[in-house]
């Protein structure tokens, strides 16, 4: 099933024939021999398992499955059994790069420590390089069946990209009407692979829409650049619609998480009489550095926002984020109780 991340969980079709291309793409694309030693740190009903799961029962590699994640124990359990790949979902990732244990002598024994469910931000990336360099690999992609994987030795020059598609992947950026758009052009991404689903479990209302001619259609926003690499820059369902001009709240987001006093960062779009729709963020704060109020980190964003239509309209703290069971953070609940709280606000009133 999807994630539901931005909208209740779809059921996925996956053939046998599909499994077995997840175990060969991935042990290939992620350089898993049956001496690697893999732990599975998040829930194993979501798909992302079946990325290091597979290849790992394919070679008969060692595969280590945690009862729970906790960092802590995660970062002992690497040292312990010298885990070779781990894929962490972004929130688990800083997570463990925030506890006093994280460091390379602890995680040395890692090759690849990978990224997927979600963009992870510049300012994340560049700072676990610089504890653990040529180990990070990211996927973007949709259990719907297509990816691309950025490989650790590419990640150094082509750090804000997702990669390209593996051996047998086809990709294409397109238009509205579905016409094929050159480099650094931003469309819908959509592409094919062996991986590929034939369509939703008992949806084929869905399915026509999201397959034409063989090709899925992601719902998703990228750019490639001259070399092929894939650039993602928002999901469509989330971008937000100001004045007329589109505003990708990543590119927000971006911005936000480079303050000190900001560990994670949601960008979501609501109603507004004047613009249509104008951003608002949601922010987990950082416990290590000094507090920052919700207005004082408002007027700091806009001010390093170049684009007047980008500039957030209110700042909200939250102690933690609604979480789907693979870890993905929930933005549609977020929004959802932000516009709940800002009714019953005005009922007050």
């Amino acid at each position: 099933y999807s994630s539901g991340t931005t909208g209740l969980p779809k059921g996925i079709v996956h053939t046998h024939a599909i499994r077995a291309a997840y175990c060969t793409s991935f042990a290939t694309s992620y350089r898993i021999t049956p001496e690697s030693v893999i732990v599975h740190a998040g829930s194993i009903i979501f798909n992302g398992a079946f990325l290091t799961l597979m290849p790992a029962f394919f070679l008969g590699a060692t595969f280590v499955l945690m009862k729970a994640f906790d960092p802590a124990a995660l970062i002992a359990l690497i040292d312990r059994e010298k885990v070779t790949h781990i894929i962490m979902v972004p929130s688990q990732i800083l997570a463990i790069m925030h506890e006093d244990t994280f460091s390379h002598d602890r995680l040395k024994s890692l090759e690849m420590l990978g990224s997927v469910g979600a963009p992870l931000h510049l300012e994340h990336k560049e700072a676990l390089q610089r504890v653990l360099p040529d180990r990070f690999s990211e996927l973007y992609g949709l259990t719907e069946g297509f990816v691309t994987i950025l490989d650790k030795y590419d990640f150094p020059k082509k750090m804000s990209s997702v990669g390209t598609p593996p051996p047998l992947f086809e990709m294409r950026i397109v238009d509205v009407d579905g016409n094929d758009l050159g480099p650094d052009q931003v469309g819908e991404i959509v592409g094919r692979g062996p991986i590929t689903m034939p369509g939703y479990y008992k949806r084929p209302d869905l399915t026509e829409k999201a397959i034409r001619d063989g090709w899925l259609f992601s719902g998703d926003l990228g750019y490639v650049d001259a070399d092929g690499f894939l650039y993602l820059v928002d999901r469509q369902k989330d971008m937000i619609i100001s004045g007329g001009v589109n505003v990708y709240p990543r590119d927000i987001e971006e911005i936000m998480v480079q303050h000190p006093a900001v560990r994670e960062v949601a960008v979501f779009g609501v109603p507004d009489e004047k613009w249509g729709e104008t951003p608002i963020a949601a922010v987990i704060a950082e416990p290590n550095v000094a507090p920052v109020t919700p207005e004082a980190l408002r007027t700091w964003t806009n001010d390093h926002i170049e684009a007047r239509y980008q500039k957030i309209r209110k700042v909200i703290s939250l102690e933690s984020f609604p979480r789907s069971s693979s870890g993905k953070t929930l933005k549609r609940a977020i929004k959802a109780a932000y516009l709940e709280g800002s009714e019953e606000a005005s009922r007050r009133r």
